[in-house]
């Protein structure tokens, strides 16, 4: 038996995700052959060989090694953006209360 709460979660499951359908961009199949063709994808690709050769370890070892780090990359610097975010509100907090 769903109860009531139950219920109330579900819609707010189910209207989540349809308002996330909403913004899914459909042009993504073209956006995704463009990249691939761009100048970026090629030194890249490059970029794999080179790690492959160097650390003796296979196109798809090296390939997932330059995601991982381009990823770490972003989360810090996601990170540090967030705390220099804080930082400020912190310091305009501070002036407000003095």
């Amino acid at each position: 038996m769903i109860t009531e709460n139950q219920e109330s979660i579900q819609l707010l499951n189910t209207a989540i995700i349809k308002s996330k359908e909403k913004k899914i961009d459909s042009t993504y199949e073209e956006r995704l052959a463009d990249v691939c063709r761009s100048p970026s994808v090629k030194a890249i690709t490059s970029a794999i060989n080179i790690l492959a050769e160097a650390q003796r370890i296979s196109y798809d070892q090296a390939a997932i090694q330059i995601i991982e780090t381009v990823r770490e990359l972003d989360s810090i610097w996601n990170d540090y953006v967030m705390m220099e975010g804080i930082s400020r509100l912190k310091d305009i907090l501070k002036e407000k209360t003095h």
